[in-house]
């Protein structure tokens, strides 16, 4: 049994484009990747995202997020 890391984690809001922290969301490791900006609060495999987050996650699920509503509008 393993102990769960109980601290909140969360990206800074004006973090720019080019040093944006990756998310480890499930995907090969040779799947291409996207940097996105959050509209919404949004935890991915156990770390807080804040709304404004600019964050680096593979397309595919960058496009289910824009799909669900939690990627901002620029």
């Amino acid at each position: 049994m393993t102990a769960k890391n109980l601290t909140p984690q969360s990206a800074a809001p004006e973090a720019p484009a080019d040093v944006a922290p990756s998310a480890r969301a499930a995907a090969p490791s040779n799947a291409p990747m996207e940097t996105i900006t959050l509209a919404n609060h949004l935890n991915i495999e156990g770390r807080s995202y804040l709304p404004g987050a600019k964050v680096r996650v593979p397309a595919d699920y960058a496009r289910r997020l824009r799909i669900s509503g939690y990627v901002a509008r620029t």
